[in-house]
């Protein structure tokens, strides 16, 4: 957050030193809002140019770039719009000493002026901020989706992975409702009387109870086949 704020600040200062460099001088006191644009493709000449179809147009597309850029807080949209400002300007140069036979920098007023200075500050200043940004942060969502869907899944009581329903207190209650999963009994005074109390009671014996135990009848009493 902070790289974004720094990064911005530095494109804003770079984007509005670029736009208002065409209003200075560039070489001899003329500004850069007399070169037409052609001219970096056709050669410097002496013609003057219209405000709209000057150095100033490149600039000016670079600032609507960073903005751009700014919003989507997209790095590489703020870069290109520094390699634009510093590619006109050097394109310029080179027309510039072709056409002087030089370039030079003197006190007086002649030569490079503060026009050229402040388009490759303005370049210069968007490719930093280009760097600085941390750009937008990718949301991370789609595992936690995933999780969560199965989260559900193991809550309605339809099983997961590993998932045995004691962690959810509803489930388990439901399974213990149920007669053919009989409660399990907490120990009482420790496991010896645990085990006492799953020892089955004695019981009487009693042969009515036991059909299979009473004797068989007595077999004077049977009458013969067929009598």
């Amino acid at each position: 957050m902070v790289r974004n704020i720094i990064g911005s600040a530095l494109a804003v200062i770079g984007a509005a030193a670029a736009v208002a460099s065409p209003f200075q001088a560039w070489y001899n006191g003329r500004h850069g809002r007399d070169y037409r644009v052609e001219d970096l493709f056709n050669g410097i000449t002496g013609t003057g140019s219209d405000l709209w179809v000057s150095l100033l147009l490149p600039m000016v597309f670079a600032a609507l770039v960073t903005l751009i850029g700014l919003v989507l807080r997209s790095r590489l949209l703020v870069a290109l719009a520094g390699l634009v400002v510093l590619g006109f300007t050097i394109l310029w140069m080179v027309r510039q000493g072709q056409a002087a036979g030089s370039l030079s920098l003197t006190s007086d007023g002649t030569g490079l002026g503060l026009g050229v200075a402040a388009a490759l500050g303005g370049g210069a200043l968007l490719l930093i901020a280009a760097a600085v940004m941390s750009g937008r942060t990718r949301r991370r969502g789609g595992h936690r989706y995933v999780g969560d869907r199965n989260r559900d899944h193991d809550d309605q009581g339809y099983g997961g992975h590993g998932y045995d329903g004691h962690h959810d207190p509803q489930v388990r209650d439901q399974w213990y409702a149920d007669d053919r999963l009989p409660p399990v009994q907490p120990p009482v005074n420790g496991p010896q009387q645990q085990r006492d109390d799953w020892e089955p009671e004695p019981r009487s014996w009693d042969s009515r109870e036991q059909p299979w135990a009473q004797p068989p009848p007595d077999d004077t009493t049977r009458r013969p086949y067929g009598n």
